[in-house]
């Protein structure tokens, strides 16, 4: 399969290309769905560091169609990672939805990186929704010891089982939020708790991905009217609502 002006972009910009195959699958709730990978020595090449994300490559009426997506449980040694995908009508959903054992497919690794914040955050506060889950769960391994409130909205009540609606620890603080308004409800309840929770911004940690209106939108409400550096922020729209 051709992937047209993309991966030439891809390809000039440096991107690497590699072969993933199917060794597992999981239904993780009624709309998710996790796939095993073997990595193709992409874990090798690339290193691991949390919200490490990978933009795979899938048919679609004859024409490339690529989707980002963050890496679940990485493991350079076994050379392997899963990726959850959120079962909707869409090209990539129907891959997954029909996948199984064998099968491959293609990935390219072009501008995932992550810098942790220094010093280390008093406290984090994470704001996603199902698409970037993995990324806030792959936050809160990595810093295990600092304390986080988290928003995730919901499409589901299945998700609720995800792994970052379940951190199995007591200082962290997850708070389910119903998409409603294209996003509106979740923005809100942000707006409302996040001033008295913040504490010092310059010793905070606020990290946003969602839709990218949303993401904007809390962005600016977080840099501009509660001053937190942009060295304590991160915003990264996921999709377009």
């Amino acid at each position: 399969m051709g992937r047209g002006w993309e991966g030439v972009a891809l390809k000039m910009m440096r991107g690497r290309d590699f072969e993933l195959t199917v060794t597992a699958v999981e239904d993780v709730t009624a709309h998710c769905r996790r796939l095993r990978f073997a990595d193709g020595g992409m874990l090798d090449a690339t290193g691991v560091h949390p919200t490490l994300w990978v933009r795979l490559w899938f048919p679609n009426a004859g024409r490339p169609h690529q989707r980002a997506y963050t890496l679940v449980d990485p493991d350079p040694a076994g050379a392997a990672f899963s990726v959850d995908f959120a079962l909707h009508d869409g090209p990539a959903s129907r891959w997954a939805s029909a996948a199984t054992v064998g099968d491959t497919l293609q990935a390219t690794v072009q501008g995932s990186a992550f810098a942790a914040p220094v010093p280390t955050p008093a406290r984090m506060f994470l704001v996603g929704d199902r698409a970037s889950a993995p990324a806030i769960a792959s936050l809160l391994h990595a810093l295990p010891d600092v304390p986080a409130t988290v928003w995730l909205e919901t499409q589901h009540d299945s998700d609720e089982h995800l792994p970052a609606a379940r951190t199995g620890r007591d200082h962290h603080d997850v708070h389910l939020v119903p998409r409603e308004n294209a996003g509106a409800r979740l923005a809100s309840q942000v707006r409302t708790a996040l001033p008295e929770l913040l504490g010092d911004p310059a010793e905070a940690y606020v990290w946003i991905a969602c839709d990218t209106a949303t993401t904007r939108d809390l962005a600016r409400f977080v840099r501009r009217d509660l001053a937190v550096p942009k060295s304590r922020t991160h915003a990264l729209g996921y999709w377009r609502s």
